[in-house]
């Protein structure tokens, strides 16, 4: 977005190329992750964090308005509950998440051809048996406990119980889409499924069956009124600028998109203004051990780095905290692996992100509270004692002024003395008219021992009067002379409440003070249930990683070198790889010198070698 709208920007900060700007504001993590097959588990290194986000916030937003819905607390939606439903794959599932993870070995191998098999029909067919079996085969069975049925009867039961009410559920489901050619759909099998059960056919629709925005149209007019009550279709059909949210009740998520702003046009339909039911349920459906897996964790990762942008938050220095639809993406991710080790790896990453981020809070607070107690609360009682000292003294003095039986206390202004409130009020006008520029302040005189002053607000566009002893009072000067007078009259008698006000302040703040004293210091109260994660964590780490080294099936050397498994590609360049910096290279090479048996050629290949790469 900055490439295309702020390219000026970026040429004056030499950032136009890419690895420029992630130099400056982007940093590489490296975590492990589920392998895409749904059977394994790799670390893998990934472009996912920000650091300098002021310097790059402030250039974003000259260009962006950003608004989340936290910064929006009058927009009234409903309340969303979350059920995230795992069902446990059938054999037949198993067994093709098995055959994937093979086909994988043999693509990063590249033991097969890339018209033959590769990684995207990999990817495909593992959302295929993620959704429903018989999507690879029509043959195979309709078992009940896949995902398909179990949205099938929790769509039958709210629409049973939601019947009185005619409340309206949407089943999102981007695969599979009808094609109205014979072929097996999910969509088809739903609406079979449902019709069986007893909901009535034409409170059942697709939207892929309505291909003009006038049949649209009706259609969702037909779902706000309750005449339709179950309405299928994909994310990009039925997503944005849908708005049939007035009966909502429920909605399903059958598979997960590769987009988190997808994920979100989805909740957007339901959790929206207008919506009668004030508790509305979401299901996201997942089979636990399958491509499913990985389809959460590439949103949990997208959603990552989405968020350290999009947020309302001040921006940090360095941001690597997740947030709350982060890890609700972490959860279902969780709820998909079918080993118990990297189960509980996810919780514990999910856990000690959540305590990282409370820590975090706490060390800021801790910092708040030190300038608290070091700076701000003792300059603040010192300013607030000055202001008590000074009015205490004009008050003195203004009591100390004889009170006249007629008029006013003498006023003088412009070097003449008035006891006439008229008098004294049409000269302070005519002594306005003296001003010649807003920049101006005019001494014009003084009122019971106040010195008095005189500005133009060419903003407010009106005439400021100050009273000045100790402290400085002000009021604004109108047109009628009685009431200028009054006015500087309510000015001095605000005195004593001013006082007051900054007594009450000084004990608030004195408070205050011992208050910030009693707090700092103090440890966080969940520092030995971090630790304990964090070591159980690395644990994981090591247990998984040997685990992952087991499972690497290996055959027969090539060239004198073992080939490695797909999901380490990498572990065999790296084993012995040269570090980059000159004098790591000259230390690394140090240790290398060839034996005495070495033949000559191969010393000159080998000094020849050096000599390139340094």
């Amino acid at each position: 977005m900055q490439r295309y709208l702020q390219s000026d920007t970026l040429r004056k900060q030499k950032l136009e190329h890419f690895d420029c700007w992630a130099a400056q504001y982007g940093e590489t993590i490296t975590a492990m992750e589920l392998a895409p097959e749904g059977g394994g588990y790799r670390a893998r290194t990934r472009f996912a964090k920000f650091f300098n986000l002021p310097e790059l916030m402030n250039n974003f937003k000259e260009a962006a308005d950003i608004k989340t819905a936290d910064m929006l607390p009058d927009l009234k939606t409903p309340k969303v509950n979350f059920h995230n439903v795992a069902v446990e794959p059938t054999q037949h599932q198993k067994d093709m998440v098995a055959d994937l993870s093979e086909r994988a070995v043999k693509v990063q191998r590249k033991e097969v051809e890339p018209h033959v098999d590769n990684m995207l029909c990999i990817t495909n067919d593992g959302r295929k048996i993620g959704l429903d079996q018989r999507l690879l085969n029509p043959l195979l069975p309709d078992e009940s406990g896949t995902k398909v049925n179990v949205c099938t009867n929790n769509v039958f039961d709210i629409w049973k119980k939601t019947a009185e009410k005619r409340s309206t559920q949407l089943v999102f489901c981007d695969f599979s889409t009808p094609k109205n050619d014979g072929s097996f759909n999910v969509y088809d099998d739903i609406r079979d499924k449902l019709v069986a059960k007893g909901i009535p056919k034409n409170e059942i629709a697709f939207i892929h069956e309505y291909d003009s925005e006038d049949k649209k149209k009706s259609l969702f007019s037909q779902v706000r009124k309750g005449q339709v009550r179950v309405l299928l279709g994909s994310t990009a059909k039925l997503g944005s600028g849908t708005n049939v949210q007035d009966k909502l009740i429920a909605l399903h998520d059958l598979d997960a998109p590769w987009r988190p702003a997808d994920l979100a046009q989805r909740l957007g339909r339901i959790e929206r203004q207008g919506n009668e039911n004030p508790v509305v349920e979401v299901f996201r459906y997942t089979t636990v051990g399958t491509f499913d897996s990985y389809l959460y964790q590439t949103l949990e990762n997208k959603q990552r780095y989405i968020s350290q942008i999009m947020t309302s938050k001040s921006p940090v220095r360095s941001c690597e905290d997740v947030d709350e639809t982060t890890l609700s993406f972490a959860e279902v991710k969780a709820l998909c692996a079918g080993n118990p080790l990297i189960k509980e790896k996810i919780d514990l990453d999910v856990s000690v992100a959540k305590l990282k981020a409370l820590k975090a809070n706490h060390v800021n607070e801790q910092y708040r509270l030190e300038d608290n107690v070091l700076k701000f609360f003792p300059e603040n009682i010192k300013r607030t004692e000055q202001r008590i000292k000074g009015y205490s003294h004009d008050l003195e003095h203004l009591k100390a002024v004889p009170v006249p039986v007629e008029g006013i206390s003498p006023m003088t202004i412009m070097g003449q003395n008035f006891t006439d409130k008229e008098a004294a009020g049409k000269a302070l006008i005519e002594a306005c008219k003296q001003l010649k520029s807003s920049m101006q302040t005019l001494n014009v005189g003084e009122y019971k021992g106040f010195s008095m002053s005189i500005s133009y607000d060419s903003f407010g566009k009106q005439f400021d009067l100050e009273l000045k002893k100790d402290m400085t009072y002000s009021t604004t000067l109108g047109a009628d002379p009685h009431g200028n007078i009054t006015r500087v009259n309510n000015a001095l008698d605000g005195v004593a409440k001013m006082l007051e006000g900054s007594q009450s302040q000084l004990e608030m703040l004195t408070t205050q003070l011992e208050t910030a004293k009693s707090e700092l210091g103090a440890p966080f109260s969940h520092e030995a249930e971090l630790n304990t994660k964090i070591a159980r964590l690395a644990e994981l780490n090591i247990q998984l990683s040997i685990d992952c080294k087991k499972e690497i099936p290996k055959s027969k050397a090539v060239d004198g070198k073992e080939k490695i498994a797909a999901d380490n590609p990498q572990i065999d360049k790296i084993a012995d790889k040269p570090p980059k910096s000159i004098y790591a290279k000259m230390e690394y090479y140090k240790d290398k010198t060839p034996t005495a048996k070495t033949d000559g050629i191969k010393l000159k290949s080998l000094d020849s070698k050096r000599e390139n790469e340094l």
